[in-house]
């Protein structure tokens, strides 16, 4: 695996700082999954809504400038050092694991745990331009990357990822608001050996009773039953919204002792 270079580094630093982005006033209430900004682009202002990740990703550098520099993103580096001292307290090498990226986008996660070790990632994501950004700003992270429906896995791909043996499952800034429902994230989880890590982050509120995203009950039926025995969870502010207010998020962190059972996303509202 090839660590991006220094100039690709470089040359992501210079377009995202020269981007010009606005975002609506601080009084406007939006949910998170309406969030938007204007940016220009061709001598002109065109608005783009947060969750619109082809247009993002079709910008180099917009997403970084606009989730990260501004809005003050975490989670990528925060889940990263999380899951890293837990590899540490049990003496497990970054280099042993063979790692599904769950929600892949650009790249930014396999880039975090390429800096501290890990040498064999497979990238999934729903949508084309997340895996031609990353071959555009990140070439070289992932062993692999596969542009595909996890809720509809058909034979073949299904047989081709689990061929990778993969031991590891990381999932950040993903779950949710109908991106990855809570069967796409199952179906990744079963593809984990048995023993494998864990390390995935969600909005804070789909954990919360009230939750109509089917988090809430699949998360806490597996932690209740050690279908994934949890080592470490940290609620965290993920970012501030177009609101200028925090946004929350749980990360966890932990070890697979079984497969999900796909029953419990039968009354799942959104699975």
């Amino acid at each position: 695996m090839t660590v991006a270079t220094s100039s690709h580094i470089g040359q992501r630093t210079t377009l995202r700082n020269d981007l010009r982005i606005a975002l609506p006033p601080a009084d406007l209430s939006f949910t998170q999954d309406e969030e938007w900004c204007v940016i220009r682009l061709n001598g002109e202002w065109r608005e783009i809504r947060l969750h619109d990740y082809d247009e993002l990703f079709a910008v180099p550098g917009l997403y970084e400038r606009l989730i990260y520099d501004i809005l003050k993103c975490d989670s990528p580096a925060r889940i990263r050092k999380l899951f890293e001292a837990e590899l540490d307290a049990c003496d497990t090498p970054a280099s042993t694991l063979r790692v599904l990226d769950l929600g892949a986008g650009n790249g930014m996660v396999g880039e975090e745990l390429a800096n501290i070790g890990v040498e064999f990632m497979v990238g999934v994501d729903i949508i084309e331009a997340a895996a031609e950004a990353t071959q555009r700003d990140r070439p070289g992270v992932y062993a692999d990357y596969h542009v595909v429906d996890m809720t509809r896995l058909d034979q073949s791909d299904r047989r081709e990822l689990a061929g990778h043996g993969f031991n590891c499952l990381t999932c950040v800034a993903a779950l949710g608001f109908g991106d990855i429902p809570t069967k796409a994230f199952a179906n990744a989880y079963n593809l984990i050996e048995p023993g494998g890590w864990i390390a995935f982050n969600i909005k804070s509120s789909f954990l919360d009773q009230d939750d109509t995203s089917g988090f809430a009950r699949l998360i806490q039926s597996v932690m209740a039953d050690k279908t994934l025995e949890v080592r470490k969870t940290q609620r965290y502010q993920h970012r501030v919204g177009t609101s200028r207010l925090p946004i929350e998020y749980t990360a966890i962190v932990g070890n697979k002792r079984r497969d999900i059972d796909m029953d419990l996303l039968r009354e799942s509202p959104r699975s």
